[in-house]
């Protein structure tokens, strides 16, 4: 152990001499100024010293009524939070009465602002931050973990291009209802008018703005709240409504009650209390047994996009102007279509164009690496599919007015060397082979002109898989057209608007898109979605698994 000795500023006393016991194997960087808007406040950021990162990372804030406390008072939480593989930051925020409500609230999300903004210093995850804090602390949590991303309580402090929101809080026996704790608390009538600038007769509407409880959605960030059942400061009951409300709001709330304990926690309940927090950001921020998948975002945000499945965490961004289609290669580069330069380009690892092609196209919407080298496209706008060699010259092609303007899709190699062709306008997909003659097809059932047809691949087994619109579907069908397997479509077990890309993981679950449901799905062999994702504003064409 090394010893460190840190001059704190705190709203009790003057300066104090604390000493900080710190493990060799961690990092400390102790005083770090996050704001300075109203006064200067800061953070201690702990987190290992020689693991390769970035890892996740949890905010700490400390107790106190909103007018007292110290940030050293988590730092012994935050140093076991290290040792586990956390990046874990535990922060000092303005107090009341000098500074009152939203004061405190503005200065932990700028908090959380900080150490996105710092990911790559401290090695943090950007992507998984957590929150925790007891009492006053739970409270200011809290209203991390409801708020997200609004801006109503950002304030003016700094790196405001950055996301105050948190993606999994711990709250500690925080006040959820401001306007029902007077006469449940031994203290209530001292510490919130000071904080809220009067009491409930006079303030009534900031007691209501500062409730936590009226900030509940179904995305707020998962929760767990721990709280004892004799608690003299913060009624139990006040965890019991907001797990109650987010529960019925279909969000992820838990409620861990500690029968006896009082407003703070010792011997078994707090040991109890503490594995409780330690599962439940394991479980949030460090997901397990991840893949990395690509896909191809068509929507207002257009890029290619590598990340983690399924947390979601995204790894890396590539431009594609809202193309189409994804292909993994060798070596983590990546091969894209690029809708505004009608090319299709292949990318490093980095990111640089180490390919590109090629002259004369106009709207290709399907690329595909071919084993020797050579690279499939599919123009929807002038009707054809060309295999290129690495040099851009065509070395074959199938064109036909039938799937010109607009009117196919997808385009994919078969390993027995025919091409298939989604013809989306009639929901329709052929089977061409070297000399262009169409030698399979298949009508898909129903309304041609809403089911539309998006992608096809050739199974080893030989049969064909192919994807589905109005409703979604994904079916597979045996050489004489018959379907042998269907999800979702008109069964409705698992109802999608429009499935476009799709593609296998080893275990032989499926990847699918719901391509106007803005969602990622991953369906199990006995047709059960395991995992889920919705994409937010992304409206994803095409997945695929990186081997």
């Amino acid at each position: 152990m090394r010893k460190l000795v840190l001059s704190l500023l705190t709203a009790l006393c003057g300066s104090a001499q604390v000493q900080v016991d710190v493990p060799a194997d961690i990092q400390a960087d102790l005083d770090v100024e996050y704001s300075r808007v109203g006064e200067r406040v800061a953070m201690d950021i702990f987190r290992p010293k020689n693991a390769v990162g970035p890892h996740p990372a949890i905010l700490c804030v400390h107790g106190g009524g909103f007018r007292a406390g110290s940030r050293a008072g988590y730092r012994a939480l935050a140093i076991k939070l290290a040792q586990r593989g956390y990046v874990a930051a535990t922060a000092s925020y303005r107090l009341a009465p000098r500074h009152q409500f939203p004061a405190a609230v503005e200065d932990v999300k700028a908090a959380v602002r900080f150490l996105r903004a710092n990911a790559k210093k401290y090695a943090l995850d950007p992507e998984h931050i957590g929150a925790t804090g007891g009492s006053a602390g739970g409270h200011l949590v809290l209203m991390l973990g409801l708020t997200g991303d609004s801006k109503a309580f950002d304030g003016y402090g700094p790196n405001l291009d950055q996301s105050a929101k948190v993606q999994a809080v711990v709250n500690y026996f925080g006040l959820t209802d401001f306007t029902r704790s007077y006469g449940k608390s031994v203290d209530t009538d001292v510490v919130l008018p000071l904080w809220l600038g009067g009491d409930l007769e006079h303030e009534r509407r900031y007691h209501q703005i500062a409730s936590p409880l009226n900030y509940a959605n179904p995305l707020a960030a998962p929760l767990l709240s721990v709280h004892g059942t004799e608690d003299k400061y913060v009624e139990h009951a006040q965890s019991v409504w907001l797990t109650e409300r987010l529960q019925a709001m279909g969000a992820e709330a838990e409620l861990l009650t500690l029968p006896g304990a009082g407003h703070g926690f010792e011997g078994a309940d707090a040991e109890k209390a503490e594995a409780a927090l330690f599962a439940f950001f394991d479980k949030h921020l460090r997901p397990k047994n991840q893949r990395k998948v690509l896909i191809s975002d068509h929507g207002p945000k257009g890029e290619i996009v590598l990340m983690n499945w399924p947390s979601g965490q995204e790894l890396a961004r590539y431009p594609n102007g809202r193309g189409h289609d994804v292909q993994p290669l060798p070596d983590g580069h990546v091969l894209y279509t690029v809708a505004p330069e009608h090319k299709v380009v292949e990318v490093d690892a980095s990111g640089k164009r180490v390919w590109e092609c090629c002259e004369g196209l106009d709207h290709p919407l399907a690329a595909q690496r071919l084993p020797g080298g050579n690279t499939l496209i599919g123009d929807a706008r002038l009707g054809k599919v060309i295999e290129v060699d690495k040099a851009g010259k065509t070395v074959w092609q199938y064109a036909s007015e039938d799937i010109a303007n607009m009117r196919m899709r997808n385009s994919k190699r078969t390993a027995a060397g025919t091409t298939l062709i989604c013809v989306e306008a009639v929901a329709k997909v052929i089977e061409v082979d070297r000399a262009g003659k169409i030698v399979w097809t298949w009508q898909a059932p129903g309304d041609v002109s809403k089911r539309r047809l998006y992608q096809a691949w050739r199974l080893p087994n030989g049969n064909t898989r192919m994807t589905i619109s109005d409703p979604g579907e994904v079916v597979e069908v045996n050489p004489k057209g018959e379907i042998v397997r269907s999800i979702a479509g008109g069964k409705m077990d698992i109802q999608m608007g429009w499935t476009s890309g799709h593609d296998q993981f080893p275990n032989g679950n499926l990847f699918l898109s719901d391509y106007t449901g803005r969602r990622l799905l991953e369906i199990d062999q006995d047709g059960k979605v395991v995992n889920q994702l919705r994409t937010g504003p992304r409206t994803v064409a095409s997945v695929a698994v990186v081997p």
